[in-house]
């Protein structure tokens, strides 16, 4: 490159992308997982390099100049191929050990340990379950390789990942069959808010997603019954008490529990395949997503 004194490192020119993707050098710090200063040398470097400055700087953020934006339609291209190169080398070096898969308790009952098991290929594999915050950690920390969780509209999304729709679910209002609203099937919404019910635990993302319609209505349910750390527990109160409770639709035994409509009100969600924000999965990763992807293609 003629007239230059070197030549741009990638990691400048991936940190000079990521902030104008982010308009944010504080942003794009935490995804690259640098502190802001160091980002900052990085891009005050490249700019040094090329003679202009890239970024117009405002105390919301950053934006590109023109020459930024020249710049930016070349790097971004020379980024996804130098990513692609990185998803491979780690695919490489991590063929020979397992493929570390973490998953919420509803999507892993839901599908993924169903997935896991069913597989015809040799390749060892961890399966980590915990609440869907912990997956995205996991993954954000690069202990796993591919997260499924639900997704969490309007929650601040943790920059460290990336997020893609694996399949809708809904969490659902259900008694035991001998339950006397089994013959019902439909419930108002005061006889929902007054009634105790057996329900998830409040860091589970079934739990977040009632609580987040409630809180948007303006309603408020009673006290729960009991609160439980995964599906299975609450389904066992739910049958030994023989009381009401909230679960998604795809966790329901139907031999045992009845669906039960509340009027005007429903608690819709989906559960998200979670990746790191960087990189192209490696082939063990898109493998699995579309046995994934298939498993839940009838729901």
């Amino acid at each position: 490159m003629a007239g230059l004194s070197r030549t741009p490192e990638v990691t400048e020119l991936r940190s000079f992308c990521v902030a104008a993707d982010l308009g944010s050098v504080g942003r794009a710090a935490i995804r690259l997982k640098v502190s802001q200063p160091a980002l900052s040398k990085r891009i005050q470097s490249l700019e040094q390099l090329a003679g202009v400055e890239l970024f117009e700087r405002s105390p919301r953020g950053v934006t590109l100049t023109p020459a930024g934006r020249r710049l930016y339609a070349e790097a971004r291209r020379l980024i996804e191929q130098a990513e692609i190169v990185e998803g491979l080398m780690s695919g490489l070096a991590r063929a020979s050990g397992p493929l570390r898969v973490a998953a919420s308790h509803s999507a892993s009952e839901a599908v993924v340990a169903g997935v896991l098991a069913g597989r015809g290929d040799a390749l060892p594999v961890e399966l980590l379950t915990a609440n869907s915050h912990v997956v995205r950690a996991l993954v954000a920390e690069e202990r796993a390789d591919l997260g499924v969780a639900g997704g969490r509209p309007g929650a601040t999304p943790n920059p460290r990942v990336r997020e893609q729709p694996l399949a809708e679910d809904e969490i659902v209002c259900a008694v035991p069959r001998g339950h006397p609203w089994a013959q019902r099937r439909r419930i108002s919404r005061a006889e929902f808010q007054r009634t105790p019910m057996v329900v998830r635990d409040p860091g589970s993302n079934a739990r977040w997603t009632v609580d987040s319609v409630l809180g948007r209505a303006g309603l408020q349910a009673a006290a729960p019954l009991v609160e439980c750390p995964t599906p299975a527990g609450a389904r066992q109160e739910a049958l030994a008490r023989n009381a009401a409770l909230l679960l998604s639709r795809h966790l329901l035994r139907s031999d045992f529990f009845v669906e039960v409509e509340v009027e005007h009100l429903r608690f819709p969600r989906s559960f998200q395949l979670v990746l790191p924000a960087l990189g192209e999965p490696p082939d063990t990763v898109k493998t699995l997503i579309a046995r994934l992807q298939a498993a839940v293609a009838d729901w």
